[in-house]
């Protein structure tokens, strides 16, 4: 019985040093570090992260706003998406395109490019909904008008994930300028939203507060209407007001 209990004993004394070992291990650490909101303390031996007692600090994470993980997450997607076929092509367009009235010509060649790349590109049933034309190719095909489109254009087309991305394979210096230009006001743009200050939403009205205003605006529109029926009823009988301000002639009785 003695020896039992001196090996209960120890092991009760040994408990505590065993928790503070478990809570000084790096392991838990890491594990607390995420826990608590994104702080984590850095375990490497660097200098830099350590105070001027040598004891480890904590570095925050420097949280991105909601239009930089959108812009990151988008560009990451496109990027993730393999590149399955890469193609240059010069698409013919006059025949398609004077097989219709002189006044839908424009929209008809656009039709047949989406066409030739859904062939060309072995879309899946040549679903021309996967074949997504840049703006600026689509800005070419339109610039002499609806009458009078392109006879032919030389086109860079890219499929990922079973989408056909067409762009122009020969830009021109004009339309090199305009892409500059909008990508320059669309990032000056985003960094306006993320500098605005948040507004805090405003605070949802009951029912009954709704009905009471709505009571109020038809209580006041009542009252006003009656007022300019008043206003008009006396400008009638006064002859529109011609005399309001002079007095009538006194006459003199005849009786002596």
């Amino acid at each position: 019985m003695a020896k039992e209990t001196k090996t209960n004993v120890e092991e009760k004394v040994n408990e505590p040093k065993k928790l503070e070992e478990f809570k000084n291990s790096e392991e838990n650490k890491k594990i607390v570090a995420e826990d608590n909101g994104g702080v984590e303390k850095v375990l490497n031996g660097d200098d830099s992260s350590k105070d001027d007692s040598g004891e480890l600090k904590e570095v925050k994470k420097e949280s991105k706003s909601a239009v930089e993980k959108s812009k990151v997450s988008k560009v990451e997607k496109k990027d993730e998406m393999k590149v399955e076929l890469e193609r240059e092509y010069v698409v013919p367009l006059r025949k398609g395109s004077l097989k219709v009235p002189q006044y839908r010509r424009a929209k008809k060649a656009v039709k047949t490019l989406k066409e030739f790349l859904a062939k060309h590109m072995k879309i899946e049933d040549r679903d021309l909904r996967k074949v997504k034309v840049d703006i600026y190719l689509n800005n070419e095909l339109w610039f002499k008008g609806i009458k009078k489109p392109v006879s032919k254009i030389k086109v860079k087309a890219v499929k990922k994930g079973g989408i056909v991305y067409a762009e122009l394979a020969e830009v021109p210096e004009a339309v090199k300028f305009a892409k500059a230009w909008n990508e320059k006001r669309d990032t000056v743009a985003d960094k306006e939203k993320v500098k605005a200050p948040k507004v805090a939403p405003a605070e949802k009205k009951t029912e009954e507060e709704k009905v009471e205003e709505k009571e109020d605006v038809k209580a006041g529109a009542e009252m006003d209407a009656k007022v300019e029926k008043a206003k008009v009823k006396t400008q009638k009988h006064t002859a529109q007001g011609s005399h309001l301000k002079k007095t009538m002639p006194v006459r003199k009785s005849l009786k002596k």
